[in-house]
C-alpha cells in the first residue's frame, strides 16, 4: 500500500481531494490512475480563462495572449468539459461567470500565482514579459527610449514591443487590446477612455530660414498626414482665418519632416516642446493664426490593472516636462526662436 501511494503522488494528492486514506476500498485504488489524469488543469487554461474575464472580450484576451480568437474558445470549451459544467453564463450578453466559474477564476488566480511564483523560484528571479507601448509618430524620436530604459532598471524582466502611429489609431489599438500603455495627442478629450495623466500643450508654428510664404498664396504645410492632431488644428486654423493651405511634403517620419521644414518646403504645426530637433526653429509671431493647445494623455488599456503597466504609465507622463522656453537645451538639440522678419 505504501510503495503504492508514493506512486501516486502522495497522500497530499488524496487530501487534496477532500478523501482521507481510510475511505478508499481496493476497486478505487484501481481507478486512481485514471481520476489523477482527469484532475490535472493545464495551467494555460486557466490563465486563458482569467484572461478571458479581465479583458471581458474573447478577442481582446487572443491579442493578449498572441492567439487567435477561435484558440480562446476552444480552450474555454476544453476546459468546461474537463470540469463538466458551464463557467460562463450564455444566457448573459457579454463575459459574465457562473456561480461555479467565479469560484474557478478565484483559484485559477491563487494556482497561477503558485506558478509563476515556482518559475522566479527556479529562474533567478525573472520571469520575462512584454509590454506594448504605442506612441504617436511625432514623439517617436523624442525621450522614449530614454524612459523605457529607466524604466527597465527597476523591471529588468520587461521587454519592450514599441509602435508608432497616429493618436487615433493607438487609441483604437488601446481599445480593442493591441497596446498596453499609449500616448496620445489629440484636439480634445477621447470620450470612451480615461486617461491615467493628462496635461496640455500649445500647438506652434515651426518654420526654417529657408521657408518662404506668399502672403496672398496658400500657405504650404509640412504634416504628418490628416489623422493627426496637430494638422488638424493648423488647418482649421487657417480656414477660420480666411487663408488656404497645400499640403506640399506629407511623410511618417519626423525625421523627413525635419529635413523639409529644415530645406524650406514650408511651415508644420506641432506641440511646442517637440521642436527640439537640430535646426527647427519656433515661428514666433509669424503672419499666421494662433493655434489652440493640444489634449496629452497617457492611457492604460482596459484591465491594464498589473503593477508594471501602472508603473510604465507613471514613467511615461515624465513626457510632459519637455522644455517650454526658447533655448532651453535637451539632447537631442535645442529649441530655436525665428521672428517674422526672417521668413518672407
Amino acid at each position: 500500500m505504501i510503495c503504492w501511494l508514493e506512486q501516486a503522488a502522495g497522500d497530499a494528492a488524496c487530501w487534496n481531494l477532500g478523501i482521507g486514506f481510510e475511505s478508499w476500498n481496493l476497486d478505487q485504488i484501481d481507478n486512481w490512475n485514471g481520476v489523477s489524469a482527469m484532475l490535472n488543469i493545464p495551467t494555460d487554461l486557466l490563465r486563458t480563462l482569467t484572461t478571458v474575464v479581465d479583458l471581458s472580450s474573447f478577442t481582446k484576451a487572443a491579442k493578449a495572449l498572441g492567439i487567435t480568437q477561435p484558440a480562446v474558445s476552444a480552450q474555454i470549451k476544453r476546459l468546461q468539459s474537463l470540469l463538466g459544467y458551464d463557467l460562463l453564463d450564455k444566457r448573459a450578453p457579454g463575459v459574465i461567470l457562473t456561480p461555479r466559474g467565479e469560484f474557478v477564476v478565484n483559484q485559477a488566480r491563487r494556482l497561477l500565482s503558485i506558478n509563476d511564483d515556482i518559475l522566479r523560484s527556479t529562474s533567478g528571479g525573472r520571469i520575462s514579459k512584454t509590454l506594448r507601448v504605442g506612441i504617436p509618430g511625432d514623439y517617436a524620436g523624442s525621450r522614449v527610449p530614454e524612459k523605457l530604459a529607466r524604466f527597465r532598471l527597476r523591471w529588468p524582466a520587461i521587454n519592450f514591443i514599441v509602435s508608432s502611429a497616429s493618436s487615433e489609431q493607438l487609441l483604437r489599438d488601446l481599445a480593442q487590446g493591441d497596446l498596453d500603455v499609449a500616448m496620445a495627442v489629440t484636439e480634445t478629450p477621447p470620450p470612451l477612455i480615461e486617461p491615467r495623466h493628462t496635461w496640455m500643450r500649445e500647438a506652434v508654428w515651426v518654420a526654417s530660414p529657408a521657408t518662404r510664404i506668399d502672403p496672398k498664396g496658400p500657405v504650404p504645410l509640412v504634416c504628418y498626414g490628416e489623422d493627426c492632431a496637430s494638422q488638424r488644428v493648423a488647418v482649421a486654423a487657417l480656414r477660420q482665418a480666411g487663408r488656404t493651405c497645400e499640403f506640399v511634403y506629407t511623410s511618417r517620419s519626423l525625421v523627413s519632416l525635419a529635413a523639409a521644414v529644415q530645406a524650406g518646403f514650408g511651415v508644420m504645426a506641432m506641440p511646442r516642446g517637440r521642436a527640439s530637433k537640430k535646426g527647427l526653429v519656433v515661428w514666433e509671431g509669424p503672419p499666421l493664426p494662433k493655434l489652440p493647445e493640444l489634449y496629452c494623455g497617457i492611457y492604460v488599456r482596459e484591465g491594464g490593472t498589473s503593477a508594471e503597466i501602472n508603473d510604465l504609465a507613471d514613467y511615461l507622463e515624465d513626457l510632459r516636462n519637455e522644455p517650454m522656453e526658447p533655448g532651453e537645451e535637451q539632447a537631442t538639440g535645442t529649441i530655436s526662436v525665428m521672428r517674422p522678419s526672417k521668413v518672407g
